[in-house]
């Protein structure tokens, strides 16, 4: 069974940084893409950054890019996210995601199969 634990989250001042962890544990991860979701009070949920474990394209939504660079160490079976210059619109609950089809997609839409139980990511103005 996939389980998919995160960490990192917290309460950060604008301008400041946070970096998110997921481990992932129950399957091999090879041919699977790995991603994190954000969900903030009121709003839909939102594809965040979105990356391959064996490389290949990285989806980035447009209001986190050149911002929180995702990136994965695949002897760890664990994916960061490094969130920089943190705004207090990226407050939300932060999802690490993870998904087989995926792996074969360049767009990352659509469901995806596993979830973390979130982290929540708090930044004040």
């Amino acid at each position: 069974q996939v389980q998919l634990v995160e960490a990192g989250g917290g309460l950060v001042q604008a301008g400041g940084s946070l970096r998110l962890s997921c481990a992932a544990s129950g399957r091999t991860f090879s041919s699977y893409a790995m991603g994190w979701f954000r969900q903030a009070p009121g709003k839909e949920r939102e594809l965040v950054a979105a990356i391959k474990w064996s490389g290949g394209t990285i989806y980035y939504a447009d209001s986190v890019k050149g911002r929180f660079p995702i990136s994965r160490v695949n002897a760890k079976n664990t994916v960061y996210l490094q969130m920089n210059s943190l705004k207090p619109e990226d407050t939300a609950v932060y999802y690490c995601v993870a998904d087989q089809r995926q792996y074969y997609s360049d767009s990352y839409y659509g469901p995806w199969d596993y979830w973390g139980q979130g982290t929540q990511v708090t930044v004040s103005s």
